[in-house]
C-alpha cells in the first residue's frame, strides 16, 4: 500500500550538499533523504506536519550529535529532535522546509551502571524497556521507570516531553528521577549539569546550586538537545500486590482515586471509565492473553503460585467488571511483604468507603507482568484512528474537571455520533498531589504511515481498513480544541506540551521574558525545534 503523500515536496536547495556533509559525520547509511523516511519523520501519532523534513540524520554519540547540529546551523537548517515518535502534540514536527529530523534512535545505549553511586547513565535514545531489562538482573530500577509505550518511547523523548505511569504514584514523572544531563547547544557546545565528580564525567547529584537540569525537563528540545542522561537508582522492590475495584459512579471512583493518591500507597493507580474498559477488552486477543498468562506465571516467584494466579485470571475471563462501571486498578510495591500488605489493606479500606467492590485483579497483574507491550493500542479495535489529550488536575478539583470535560462531550454528542467519533477516559495519579485525566478519541479514518511503522503487522492485518474521513477528523479537532480551551480556563497542567497546549501564552509576563531570554542565550538563531512550547 502506498502511504506516501501525493504532494511530498522536493527537498530544498542545499540539502544535497548538507546530506553529503552529514554522511561524513555519521556515515552515509545514517543519512536518509528518501520520501518514505522524510514523511514518516514529519508526522506523529495524530498529525502530519505542514512541512516535510529535508533529511533524517541519525548520530550515534554526543560528538556526532554536536557535529551534526553545527553542520545544520552553518547550512541554515533547523534541527528537530525525535526519539521514539510517540508524541501526539506535534512536539517534533518540522516547521520549515529547511529542517533536518534528528533521529536519536542510534543513541540507544546504557553507558554506565554505577551501582556504588546508585546512578545509571544512558544515551537519550535508549528505550525505557532496554533500561529496565538492563537493571532488573542487578536488583535495581529507576524510581520512575517508563510510560506504557516504553517498548518504543525513549528516555530522552520522555524527559523532553514529560510522561507518566510506572512508578509515578510514588515518584512522580520521569524528570523527578533525573540526576544530570549532558546536552548539546545550538552552537555545538556541550553543557553538563549537576555535581559530576573529579573527572567531570561521573554525575552523582542533581542539586548543586540552581537546578539547571530542571530547565531541560519538558523543554521538547527548545533549549538544547539531550545527549546523555543520568538517573537515580533504587533497589528493585521485592514485593508487589495488586487490586482492582469497580464503582457504579464516577464520583465514587474519583473519591477513591484521590484518597489513595493522598495516602501515597500505590506505585501505580490507573482508572478506566466504562467505555475504555469495553474498548480494552474488545481489543485484546487470545494470543496476547496467553503471552500475558505466561509472564504472570514467571512473575510470581514460584511455579505453584504462578499457576494459581494465571488460573484465576483465566477463570475471570473478560467479565470481571460490570458493563457501565468505572474501574480502578492498584499496584502496591515495597521492600517487605508486610508493608505492601498494609498498603493494599489501606487501598481496600478507601475503596470500600466509597462503595467500591473488589473484582479480579487481572489488569494490574498483567500490566506489571508485561509492562512494555507492542503499541497496538495506537489504533482502535475496528481499525479506528486514536488520539489522546490530557490534563493534570489538582486533587480537590479532579472530579469537577472530569464532569466539565463530559459536559463538553455531551454538548457535541450529536455531532460526534453522526461521524462515528467515540471517546473514553484513562485516569492516573502523580505522586501525592495530582491526577492525570486523559480523554481519548476513536474515529473511522485512514491510517498514517506512522501506524504501519509501529503497529505489529500481524495485528494491523486483522483490522478493517477505513477510508480517509476528513469530516470525522475535523470533528475530533473541534472537540480537542474545546477541551484545550477548558483546560486553559481552569489553569491546568500538561505533559508533552509540544505545539498543542498554549504553554507560552499561559505564562505571566515575567515568565515569558525569562523563557525568551533563555532561548535567545542558548539558541539565538532559533534553530533548535523552533515554535515548540509556543516560543
Amino acid at each position: 500500500m502506498n502511504m506516501l503523500s501525493p504532494t511530498l515536496p522536493t527537498p530544498p536547495v542545499g540539502s544535497d550538499a548538507l546530506a553529503d556533509r552529514m554522511a561524513g559525520i555519521v556515515g552515509a547509511a545514517n543519512v536518509r533523504r528518501d520520501d518514505q523516511a522524510r514523511e514518516l519523520f514529519s508526522q506523529d501519532v495524530y498529525a502530519r506536519a505542514g512541512e516535510t523534513a529535508a533529511l533524517v540524520v541519525a548520530p550515534s554519540d554526543t560528538a556526532q550529535l554536536s557535529a551534526v547540529i553545527v553542520a545544520a546551523r552553518e547550512a541554515g537548517f533547523d534541527c528537530v529532535p525525535r526519539g521514539g515518535g510517540m508524541s501526539y502534540t506535534k512536539g517534533y514536527l518540522p516547521q520549515s522546509a529547511n529542517s533536518i529530523s534528528l533521529d536519536l534512535g542510534r543513541m540507544d545505549k546504557v553507558l554506565a551502571v554505577r551501582a556504588g553511586d546508585m546512578v545509571v547513565t544512558v544515551q537519550a535514545g535508549c528505550t525505557w524497556k532496554v533500561l529496565y531489562e538492563t537493571l532488573a538482573p542487578l536488583g535495581l530500577r529507576t524510581p520512575f521507570w517508563g510510560p506504557l509505550s516504553g517498548l518504543i518511547s525513549t528516555i530522552g523523548g520522555g524527559l523532553s516531553q514529560g510522561n507518566a505511569f510506572f512508578g509515578a504514584g510514588h515518584h512522580g514523572t520521569g524528570g523527578e528521577s533525573v540526576v544530570a544531563y549532558t546536552a548539546v547547544l545550538a552552537d555545538g557546545q556541550i553543557l553538563r549539569t549537576g555535581a559530576r565528580g573529579a573527572d567531570g564525567d561521573s554525575p552523582f547529584y542533581r542539586f548543586y546550586g540552581p537546578d539547571m537540569a530542571g530547565l531541560f525537563n519538558g523543554d521538547c528540545g527548545a533549549f538544547a538537545i539531550k545527549a546523555e542522561i543520568t538517573l537515580r537508582l533504587i533497589p528493585l522492590p521485592k514485593h508487589e500486590a495488586y487490586a482492582s475495584f469497580s464503582f457504579k459512579t464516577g464520583a465514587d471512583m474519583f473519591a477513591a482515586l484521590t484518597g489513595m493518591t493522598k495516602a501515597g500507597i500505590a506505585s501505580e493507580l490507573c482508572g478506566f471509565d466504562p467505555r475504555l474498559t469495553r474498548i480494552r477488552l474488545k481489543r485484546a486477543s487470545l494470543s496476547a492473553d496467553l503471552g500475558a498468562l505466561k509472564n504472570v506465571v514467571g512473575k510470581q516467584g514460584s511455579l505453584l503460585k504462578g499457576m494459581k494466579e494465571a488460573a484465576k485470571i483465566a477463570l475471570a475471563g473478560r467479565s470481571f467488571i460490570d458493563d457501565g462501571d468505572f474501574a480502578l486498578h492498584v499496584v502496591c510495591e515495597g521492600r517487605s511483604a508486610a508493608g505492601v500488605a498494609d498498603d493494599l489493606a489501606e487501598a481496600r479500606r478507601i475503596a470500600a468507603a466509597y462503595r467500591g467492590v473488589e473484582v479480579e485483579n487481572t489488569i494490574p497483574k498483567v500490566m506489571r507482568a508485561q509492562p512494555f507491550v507492542a503499541v497496538n493500542s495506537m489504533v482502535g479495535p475496528n481499525g479506528e484512528r486514536w488520539v489522546p489529550i490530557h490534563c493534570l488536575a489538582p486533587l480537590s478539583r479532579a472530579h469537577e474537571i472530569f464532569q466539565a470535560i463530559e459536559a463538553e462531550f455531551d454538548a457535541m454528542r450529536a455531532e460526534l455520533d453522526a461521524h462515528g467519533v467515540e471517546n473514553a477516559f484513562l485516569f492516573s495519579s502523580m505522586s501525592t498531589n495530582a491526577i492525570v485525566i486523559e480523554p481519548t478519541f476513536y474515529w473511522p479514518d485512514a491510517m498514517l504511515p506512522m501506524h504501519h511503522a509501529y503497529v505489529e503487522p500481524g495485528h494491523m492485518a486483522k483490522l478493517p481498513v477505513n477510508p480517509p474521513n476528513a469530516a470525522a477528523a475535523a470533528v475530533v479537532e473541534k472537540a480537542r480544541q474545546r477541551l484545550l480551551d477548558l483546560f486553559a480556563r481552569n489553569g491546568l497542567g500538561h505533559f508533552q506540551v509540544g505545539r498543542t497546549y498554549p504553554y507560552y501564552d499561559s505564562r505571566d509576563a515575567a515568565s515569558r521574558t525569562l523563557l525568551e531570554q533563555v532561548k535567545r542565550t542558548l539558541d539565538p538563531d532559533h534553530r533548535l525545534n523552533p515554535g515548540v512550547l509556543g516560543l
